[in-house]
């Protein structure tokens, strides 16, 4: 643990990429392989399960700790953070206790799973006790193995990367290994990594190669005729498995999806097999997009019913093909790609899934005009690709850029705050922000980045000085700062005060030349509503 430990410090605590890279290459050098299994999994979102609650949690830090209720409360609204907060308030065990015990970290996991069902004393005692020979930077890691709340600055691309320093396999290799439905309670690291395993995951998708923002004008990629350009649409992203005569969906976040799309099940005898497609999940109705709000509707519910299948109807639109009969053709040109793709989708003539149009244009600046018509389609502007270009992994600047049309904004007022987490568990970074409504002001959205570190602190210190009621972690400040918000799309809500949601709102400006008095209005939001809002029903 003390090693697992001393990385969540490194990770946690700097900001420069080599020295990341570097401390995650000595962990998988120098760890037991029952670690570095667990290791790539938390780092890649699989958590361990809770055995654990937050209450249990507490009430034997108070207990430990010899401390009041309610000074425990105050602390952690304070701190921000749970698993920190207990970090810090149980005592430093004695020296000789100090390093009499250094279990790895699958122990601790796997004792996890021992207890998970046993009764709250055995709990008890666990926990206890691992607290007692830990010293506080274990204590805070360990914490957050009990309450899965691990967010560390990493990249699922750094990780790679450092693992392919250590075992010499390619990049590319690694992440398709890393990637799908693997447990790593029953998967060892030699299984993991080695291409030719015995194992065979038939649902594994392959990492998605992603599109850098195009910031310069378009001219500047040269020859229109040597680019493929598609509509950018605003649906989850995902791939479309079918192997074994098994059907799959993964999302772009490694979410297999395939139950809550049912309706995608008939696919499963259309598609030839050992076919792997990527494209967009996007409500729609002829084949044309209906707003991402639709979706929402859908998304985070277990059982679907008859009547959400009906409001929400879900379209895959395919636009790559990564794998056809059990090839892998990720380094075939896209030309190649898109030809073979359209040899398999046309024929279907199913609503359920459908090609991605190709946009046809003959100039840049043709093209420019067309941009601006995007959000008429629920499109968040166009994906350029080089016709030449393979389908590569992760993030790559060259041959794919996504050019989106000039975000939606507001002027608002923040009228709430609450810390953040991670690294800024100990600042207030969180934001409510509201409009005006004749003389009341009215809370519209959420919204936590966008800000240097510089201003946050600034805000910060505000926050402090300027705080008016306290709500446990949220406070009500004095309505003075005034921020211009960015977003992607405006729909009505009955879940709201303000009767609107917004799409992906953050702080794209602090506008200190402007008063509580020049900010926007309701009426104002209700005006972008009706000409951006689309309905959420077809």
């Amino acid at each position: 643990m003390k090693h697992f430990a001393e990385l969540v410090k490194v990770l946690g605590t700097t900001s420069k990429t080599n020295e990341k890279l570097e401390a995650l290459s000595e962990y998988f050098a120098n760890a037991k392989n029952e670690d570095k299994v667990w290791v790539i999994a938390i780092f890649s979102g699989r958590k361990p399960r809770r055995a654990v609650n937050s209450t249990q949690l507490i009430t034997w830090c108070v207990e430990e700790a010899k401390l009041p209720g309610w000074l425990f409360g105050e602390s952690y609204h304070t701190v921000g953070d749970l698993a920190e907060t207990i970090a810090l308030l149980l005592p430093e065990p004695d020296d000789e206790l100090l390093n009499t015990h250094d279990h790895s970290l699958s122990y601790y996991i796997e004792t996890f799973k021992q207890i998970e069902k046993q009764d709250e004393a055995v709990k008890r005692k666990f926990i206890v006790d691992s607290w007692s020979y830990m010293d506080q930077n274990e204590k805070f890691v360990f914490n957050k193995l009990i309450t899965g709340a691990f967010r560390i600055g990493i990249s699922q691309k750094m990780m790679v990367n450092a693992l392919s320093k250590f075992t010499s396999l390619e990049a590319s290799v690694i992440a398709h290994r890393i990637s799908g439905n693997w447990d790593p309670s029953t998967t060892s690291f030699e299984e993991l990594l080695n291409e030719s395993a015995s194992i065979v995951d038939h649902s594994k998708p392959y990492p998605f190669y992603l599109a850098y923002a195009l910031d310069e004008p378009p001219s500047t990629l040269g020859d229109p005729n040597e680019w493929q350009v598609e509509w950018k649409w605003d649906g989850i992203r995902g791939q479309m498995i079918k192997r074994n005569n098994e059907l799959f969906v993964w999302s772009r976040g490694e979410d297999l999806m395939t139950e809550k799309f049912p309706e995608y099940a008939v696919l499963k005898d259309l598609l030839p097999d050992g076919v792997v497609l990527d494209g967009e999940i996007i409500p729609s109705v002829d084949k044309k997009p209906l707003p991402f709000a639709l979706l929402q509707t859908r998304i985070g519910r277990k059982n679907i019913t008859k009547k959400q299948l009906q409001e929400a109807p879900i379209t895959f639109f395919a636009y790559d093909l990564l794998e056809y009969n059990y090839e892998d053709w990720r380094s075939k040109p896209l030309v190649e790609r898109r030809k073979q793709l359209e040899a398999i989708i046309e024929p279907l003539q199913s609503s359920l899934i459908i090609l991605s149009p190709i946009v046809e244009f003959k100039t840049w600046d043709e093209l420019a005009v067309m941009r601006e018509t995007s959000r008429d389609l629920c499109a968040e502007g166009f994906m350029l690709k080089r016709r030449s270009s393979a389908y590569q992994v992760g993030r790559k600047v060259g041959d794919w850029w996504k050019w989106k049309i000039d975000p939606l904004t507001i002027d608002a007022v923040m009228i709430y705050a609450a810390k953040g987490s991670g690294r800024r568990s100990n600042l207030y970074t969180d934001y409510t922000f509201a409009v005006r409504d004749g003389h009341k002001l009215v809370s519209f959205a959420k919204a936590y980045s966008g800000l240097t570190d510089k201003e946050f602190n600034e805000i910060d210190a505000f926050v402090k000085r300027n705080s008016i009621e306290k709500f446990g972690p949220v406070r009500t400040v004095k309505p003075t700062l005034v921020f211009e918000l960015a977003f992607e799309g405006i729909a009505a809500s009955n879940r709201h005060k303000s009767g609107v949601a917004l799409r992906f709102p953050r702080m794209s400006r602090w506008r200190k030349d402007k008063t509580v008095d020049e900010i926007n209005t309701l009426d104002d939001l209700k005006k972008m509503l009706e000409v951006y809002g689309k309905p959420t029903t077809s």
